[in-house]
């Protein structure tokens, strides 16, 4: 029996949370157990609730981005999807750096959010490509300084790094390279402590810088 995603919404617009609620709600795999307006509420919400992965905004009560400290606090494993208007690289930096797993933009289509959902909730992260593209055209100088340490991680590592740059989850890297999802996972996190990188993007803008010089 396949068990469908447990979601929680916390925006403080009632129309754009309901019409979100009954986008998913009409989309097979998703069971709606929380809704909320406030960095309050998502906290009680994943104390009480614990859902699989929790859509929270950057603009409301209490303030998204210090939402995300605040439920990780209560459940360290809690995976949260800022979904937002906000497409400032800080807000990214600053929202993936505390925690969240996944930044989506509010154009997002219902049947696009679904899937990444999914991404989500099956244990990797997401970042919308076009705000992608700008981090790491906005933070390349800094990743300049780190470029030499890609020459520290073992071929597999560079294997497995290439593969993510290029867009791919680990559950397909894992299928690329004939691995478990399991082990792609720990190559992540030793290349993200290897380089210095705190997620995903940093990493492969790391190697792109690395490839630059």
């Amino acid at each position: 029996m396949v068990f469908p995603i447990r979601v929680a919404v916390v925006d403080d617009h009632p129309l754009f949370r309901e019409g979100v609620i009954r986008s998913l709600s009409e989309i097979e795999g998703f069971e709606i157990v929380a809704e909320g307006s406030s960095k309050d509420d998502a906290a009680q919400i994943a104390e009480n609730l614990r859902p699989d992965v929790m859509l929270m905004d950057i603009s409301m009560p209490g303030g998204g981005l210090e939402a995300i400290p605040a439920v990780l606090h209560i459940v360290p494993s809690q995976k949260i999807i800022m979904l937002t208007v906000s497409e400032d690289g800080d807000d990214v930096t600053t929202a993936l750096d505390r925690g969240a797993t996944g930044y989506v933009l509010k154009g997002v289509g219902a049947r696009a959010l679904a899937d990444v959902i999914r991404t989500v909730a099956s244990g990797d992260r997401y970042v919308a490509p076009t705000l992608s593209a700008k981090l790491l055209s906005s933070r390349a100088p800094a990743a300049g300084s780190k470029s030499g340490l890609v020459a520290n991680l073992t071929p597999r590592e560079r294997e497995v790094l290439e593969l993510v740059a290029a867009g791919m989850s680990n559950k397909h890297v894992a299928i690329e390279l004939d691995l478990q999802e399991k082990t792609v996972k720990h190559h992540m996190t030793q290349i993200m402590t290897k380089l210095g990188a705190a997620n995903r993007t940093e990493a492969a803008m790391v190697l792109r810088d690395a490839r630059d010089v």
